[in-house]
Protein backbone atom coordinates (compact mmCIF):
# COMPACT_ATOMS: atom_id res chain seq x y z
CA UNK A 1 0.00 0.00 0.00
CA UNK A 2 1.25 3.09 -0.74
CA UNK A 3 0.97 6.11 1.19
CA UNK A 4 1.29 10.37 1.33
CA UNK A 5 2.04 11.94 4.42
CA UNK A 6 1.75 15.39 4.61
CA UNK A 7 3.38 16.86 7.57
CA UNK A 8 5.97 19.90 8.34
CA UNK A 9 7.69 18.15 11.15
CA UNK A 10 10.71 16.65 10.38
CA UNK A 11 10.90 13.99 13.73
CA UNK A 12 7.55 13.39 13.73
CA UNK A 13 7.48 12.60 9.79
CA UNK A 14 10.54 10.35 10.50
CA UNK A 15 9.32 8.19 12.86
CA UNK A 16 5.75 7.81 11.00
CA UNK A 17 7.75 6.86 8.12
CA UNK A 18 10.21 4.63 10.10
CA UNK A 19 6.57 2.67 11.89
CA UNK A 20 4.86 2.10 8.55
CA UNK A 21 7.96 1.13 6.48
CA UNK A 22 8.44 -1.78 9.28
CA UNK A 23 4.63 -2.28 8.53
CA UNK A 24 5.30 -3.10 5.02
CA UNK A 25 3.46 0.25 3.40
CA UNK A 26 5.94 2.80 0.85
CA UNK A 27 5.64 5.66 2.62
CA UNK A 28 6.48 9.18 0.64
CA UNK A 29 6.54 12.47 2.61
CA UNK A 30 5.30 15.93 1.71
CA UNK A 31 6.33 19.36 4.45
CA UNK A 32 4.13 21.62 2.05
CA UNK A 33 0.90 22.46 1.00
CA UNK A 34 2.35 23.16 -2.53
CA UNK A 35 4.73 19.72 -2.38
CA UNK A 36 1.56 17.62 -1.22
CA UNK A 37 -0.65 19.48 -4.26
CA UNK A 38 2.54 18.40 -6.82
CA UNK A 39 2.59 15.02 -5.74
CA UNK A 40 -0.91 14.37 -5.40
CA UNK A 41 -1.07 15.79 -9.34
CA UNK A 42 1.70 13.47 -10.13
CA UNK A 43 1.18 9.70 -8.70
CA UNK A 44 -1.56 7.98 -6.99
CA UNK A 45 -1.38 6.65 -3.11
CA UNK A 46 -3.97 4.22 -1.35
CA UNK A 47 -3.98 6.34 1.63
CA UNK A 48 -2.93 10.25 2.73
CA UNK A 49 -2.49 11.37 6.07
CA UNK A 50 -2.76 14.92 5.99
CA UNK A 51 -2.00 17.45 8.88
CA UNK A 52 -4.49 20.54 8.63
CA UNK A 53 -1.51 23.35 9.89
CA UNK A 54 1.10 23.80 7.11
CA UNK A 55 3.78 26.43 6.71
CA UNK A 56 2.28 27.47 3.45
CA UNK A 57 -1.62 26.58 3.12
CA UNK A 58 -4.25 24.43 5.34
CA UNK A 59 -4.66 21.41 5.19
CA UNK A 60 -8.64 21.73 4.52
CA UNK A 61 -8.02 23.36 1.62
CA UNK A 62 -6.05 20.65 -0.04
CA UNK A 63 -8.74 18.19 1.57
CA UNK A 64 -11.12 20.14 -0.70
CA UNK A 65 -9.08 20.05 -4.02
CA UNK A 66 -8.01 16.58 -3.83
CA UNK A 67 -12.14 15.46 -3.49
CA UNK A 68 -12.56 18.39 -6.31
CA UNK A 69 -10.13 16.83 -8.45
CA UNK A 70 -11.48 13.20 -7.82
CA UNK A 71 -9.16 11.68 -5.97
CA UNK A 72 -10.37 8.93 -4.30
CA UNK A 73 -7.42 7.94 -1.87
CA UNK A 74 -8.53 7.27 1.89
CA UNK A 75 -8.05 10.49 3.83
CA UNK A 76 -7.12 10.66 7.50
CA UNK A 77 -6.55 13.56 8.95
CA UNK A 78 -3.68 14.36 11.62
CA UNK A 79 -3.47 17.17 13.74
CA UNK A 80 -3.21 18.59 16.89
CA UNK A 81 -6.56 20.56 16.63
CA UNK A 82 -9.00 18.79 18.86
CA UNK A 83 -11.78 20.92 18.76
CA UNK A 84 -15.04 19.36 17.56
CA UNK A 85 -15.36 22.06 14.67
CA UNK A 86 -12.14 21.12 13.35
CA UNK A 87 -13.14 17.48 13.33
CA UNK A 88 -16.61 18.70 12.08
CA UNK A 89 -14.96 20.50 9.10
CA UNK A 90 -12.68 17.37 7.93
CA UNK A 91 -14.96 15.22 8.06
CA UNK A 92 -17.77 16.54 6.17
CA UNK A 93 -15.21 18.00 3.74
CA UNK A 94 -14.05 14.23 2.77
CA UNK A 95 -11.97 12.85 5.20
CA UNK A 96 -12.70 9.37 6.24
CA UNK A 97 -10.79 9.62 9.55
CA UNK A 98 -9.44 12.16 12.22
CA UNK A 99 -6.68 11.51 14.83
CA UNK A 100 -5.68 14.01 16.97
CA UNK A 101 -1.68 14.11 18.49
CA UNK A 102 -0.06 13.15 19.94
CA UNK A 103 -0.94 9.50 18.80
CA UNK A 104 0.32 6.19 19.54
CA UNK A 105 1.64 4.62 16.24
CA UNK A 106 -0.02 1.35 16.70
CA UNK A 107 -3.04 3.60 16.56
CA UNK A 108 -2.56 5.14 13.53
CA UNK A 109 -1.82 1.81 11.83
CA UNK A 110 -5.16 0.41 13.31
CA UNK A 111 -7.09 3.73 11.93
CA UNK A 112 -5.22 3.37 8.12
CA UNK A 113 -5.89 -0.55 8.43
CA UNK A 114 -10.19 0.27 9.10
CA UNK A 115 -10.46 2.87 6.71
CA UNK A 116 -9.17 0.63 4.04
CA UNK A 117 -11.15 -2.20 4.89
CA UNK A 118 -13.91 -0.03 5.24
CA UNK A 119 -13.34 1.30 1.22
CA UNK A 120 -12.89 -2.08 -0.06
CA UNK A 121 -15.10 -4.15 2.29
CA UNK A 122 -14.90 -7.27 -0.03
CA UNK A 123 -11.54 -7.05 -0.91
CA UNK A 124 -9.63 -10.43 -0.17
CA UNK A 125 -6.79 -10.40 1.49
CA UNK A 126 -4.54 -12.56 -0.86
CA UNK A 127 -3.61 -12.07 -4.55
CA UNK A 128 -3.12 -14.37 -7.20
CA UNK A 129 -1.88 -14.82 -10.31
CA UNK A 130 -2.17 -18.42 -11.86
CA UNK A 131 -0.14 -20.38 -9.23
CA UNK A 132 1.45 -17.96 -7.71
CA UNK A 133 -0.11 -16.18 -4.05
CA UNK A 134 0.57 -13.06 -2.09
CA UNK A 135 -0.63 -12.51 1.09
CA UNK A 136 -1.29 -9.08 2.06
CA UNK A 137 -1.80 -9.82 6.07
CA UNK A 138 1.48 -11.97 6.00
CA UNK A 139 3.03 -10.85 3.60
CA UNK A 140 3.97 -14.24 2.53
CA UNK A 141 4.67 -15.23 -1.00
CA UNK A 142 3.96 -18.92 -2.25
CA UNK A 143 4.21 -20.45 -5.51
CA UNK A 144 2.17 -23.88 -5.92
CA UNK A 145 1.53 -23.63 -2.45
CA UNK A 146 5.27 -23.46 -1.94
CA UNK A 147 6.42 -20.68 0.35
CA UNK A 148 9.01 -18.21 -1.01
CA UNK A 149 12.26 -16.98 0.87
CA UNK A 150 11.88 -13.36 -0.67
CA UNK A 151 13.60 -10.13 0.74
CA UNK A 152 11.31 -7.16 1.91
CA UNK A 153 11.68 -5.50 -1.82
CA UNK A 154 11.58 -8.43 -3.37
CA UNK A 155 8.21 -9.02 -1.64
CA UNK A 156 6.93 -5.81 -2.62
CA UNK A 157 7.95 -6.04 -6.19
CA UNK A 158 6.05 -9.09 -6.85
CA UNK A 159 2.64 -7.49 -5.29
CA UNK A 160 3.39 -5.14 -7.73
CA UNK A 161 3.63 -7.18 -10.59
CA UNK A 162 0.37 -9.04 -9.79
CA UNK A 163 -1.32 -5.66 -9.51
CA UNK A 164 -0.16 -4.63 -12.78
CA UNK A 165 -0.44 -8.28 -14.49
CA UNK A 166 -0.55 -7.80 -18.19
CA UNK A 167 0.74 -4.15 -18.03
CA UNK A 168 4.06 -3.34 -19.20
CA UNK A 169 5.88 -1.76 -16.14
CA UNK A 170 8.80 0.33 -16.85
CA UNK A 171 12.39 0.27 -14.92
CA UNK A 172 11.57 3.77 -13.59
CA UNK A 173 8.38 3.56 -12.49
CA UNK A 174 9.08 -0.10 -10.49
CA UNK A 175 12.30 1.86 -8.92
CA UNK A 176 9.73 4.57 -8.09
CA UNK A 177 7.22 2.59 -6.65
CA UNK A 178 10.10 0.63 -4.56
CA UNK A 179 11.75 3.35 -3.22
CA UNK A 180 9.40 6.44 -3.30
CA UNK A 181 10.97 9.75 -2.99
CA UNK A 182 14.67 8.15 -2.76
CA UNK A 183 14.96 7.52 -6.47
CA UNK A 184 14.79 11.34 -7.51
CA UNK A 185 18.41 12.00 -7.22
CA UNK A 186 19.29 8.89 -8.68
CA UNK A 187 21.13 8.78 -11.95
CA UNK A 188 20.37 5.48 -13.10
CA UNK A 189 17.69 2.91 -12.05
CA UNK A 190 19.96 0.07 -13.71
CA UNK A 191 19.69 -1.60 -9.96
CA UNK A 192 15.78 -2.54 -10.73
CA UNK A 193 17.35 -5.28 -12.76
CA UNK A 194 19.08 -7.28 -10.08
CA UNK A 195 15.63 -7.45 -7.99
CA UNK A 196 13.86 -8.43 -11.04
CA UNK A 197 16.51 -11.26 -11.54
CA UNK A 198 16.65 -12.45 -8.18
CA UNK A 199 12.74 -12.52 -8.00
CA UNK A 200 12.17 -14.91 -11.32
CA UNK A 201 15.27 -16.82 -9.78
CA UNK A 202 13.55 -17.01 -6.58
CA UNK A 203 9.99 -18.22 -8.07
CA UNK A 204 11.47 -21.02 -10.79
CA UNK A 205 13.71 -22.62 -8.15
CA UNK A 206 10.41 -22.90 -6.36
CA UNK A 207 9.00 -24.74 -9.32
CA UNK A 208 7.60 -21.99 -10.80
CA UNK A 209 7.13 -20.64 -14.19
CA UNK A 210 9.09 -17.70 -15.05
CA UNK A 211 6.10 -14.98 -15.98
CA UNK A 212 7.71 -12.10 -15.71
CA UNK A 213 8.95 -10.72 -19.30
CA UNK A 214 11.60 -8.37 -20.13
CA UNK A 215 9.54 -5.91 -22.87
CA UNK A 216 13.27 -4.98 -24.25
CA UNK A 217 14.77 -1.32 -23.41
CA UNK A 218 11.69 -0.42 -21.62
CA UNK A 219 10.86 -2.70 -18.89
CA UNK A 220 9.23 -5.91 -17.50
CA UNK A 221 5.46 -7.13 -17.94
CA UNK A 222 4.51 -9.97 -15.64
CA UNK A 223 1.69 -12.70 -18.10
CA UNK A 224 0.41 -16.14 -18.97
CA UNK A 225 2.85 -16.53 -21.56
CA UNK A 226 6.22 -15.39 -19.40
Amino acid sequence: MKILLIEDHPELARSIVAYLTQEHYLCEVAATFDEAREKLILFTYDCVLLDIMLPDGNGINLLKLLRKDGVESSVIIISAQNALDFKLTGLSEGADDYITKPFPLPELHARIKAVMRRRSPHKSNVLTFLDLTADLESMECRVNGKLLSLTRKETNLLLYFINNKGRMLTRQAIAAHLWGDYTDNLDSVDFVYQHVKNLRKKITDAGGKDYISTVYGLGYKLNAAG
